[in-house]
């Protein structure tokens, strides 16, 4: 069993054949889907797709490329709306400083906001972070200082350091499709040095497909050659990486039931 701890089955490229996305992923071992908030606006399409499909569970957030448009949005209502049994983590919410699309401080702000409600419920944070690995770190050290909260560095594609860093904090990492990447072979050494014990793998469907899909749509099913990658990168046989991401999938998001048979 494996689990896509990161997609976005809300997005219009699935539309027309999401039920067929789902099975797929269903047919090929992913047994859980955690669908991701990126504007809690849009929150009610979230909660629906989580409520239609039995193996298919969400988050509540705010995308740093979004922040700017919902400032208003406080830790109560996160906490509120993260009161739903389908709801198992906030976020994805943190800084982008790739992208113009969000002043930075309206980013900090949000994700200051996004913490607290982590913090409060002690759902894992989602964390987005390109390009903003110090600002990041800086962030992530004085508010765990405040009191701790689970978080992800979700589709990691930062430096060395935010991992240690992150690490230090009792972070996971999770990896996408960029671990396949001919290119990729700094993340691939991030990879080496995480504990077992803190490994995830996602697919952020529909971006970012791995090889030997790479430069297609992904889709959750395509999780599966991340792991096989990942299991490669770091020495062990498939069925051990099925096992290690499954078994910290189910401690983190500790309010997703997970199948008998997968642990």
């Amino acid at each position: 069993m494996l689990v896509d701890s990161h997609c976005h089955l809300d997005f219009a490229d699935f539309e027309p054949e999401r039920d067929a996305v789902v099975q797929r992923a269903l047919d090929a071992g992913i047994k859980r889907m955690v669908t991701i908030s990126t504007r809690v606006r849009k929150f009610d399409t979230i909660r629906a797709l989580a409520e239609k499909y039995d193996a298919v569970y969400c988050s509540v957030g705010t995308h740093p490329n979004n922040a700017h448009e919902e400032l208003d949005i406080t830790a109560d209502d996160l906490v509120r709306l993260a009161d739903h049994p389908k709801v198992v983590a906030i976020g994805e919410a943190g800084l982008d400083y790739h992208y113009d699309y969000a002043p930075p401080e309206a980013q900090r702000q949000g994700f200051l906001v996004h913490i607290e409600a982590a913090r409060r419920t002690q759902l894992p944070l989602v964390i987005h972070a390109r390009s903003a690995d110090e600002d990041m770190a800086q962030i992530l050290e004085e508010e765990s200082a405040k009191g701790a909260f689970p978080f992800i560095l979700h589709c990691f594609s930062s430096g060395m350091e935010l991992a240690k860093r992150g690490l230090a904090l009792g972070g996971y990492i999770s990896f996408s499709g960029i671990l396949t990447f001919k290119n990729s072979a700094e993340i691939r050494e991030v990879a080496k040095i995480v504990p077992h014990d803190r490994l995830l793998v996602e697919t952020d469907a529909p971006y970012l497909a791995p090889v030997p899909h790479r430069g297609k749509r992904n889709e959750p099913s395509f999780v599966q050659h991340t792991a096989a990658a990942l299991a490669e990168v770091i020495g062990v046989d498939r069925q051990e990486i099925e096992r290690i991401t499954s078994e910290n999938v189910a401690r983190l998001f500790s309010r997703m039931p997970m199948p008998a048979e997968g642990l």
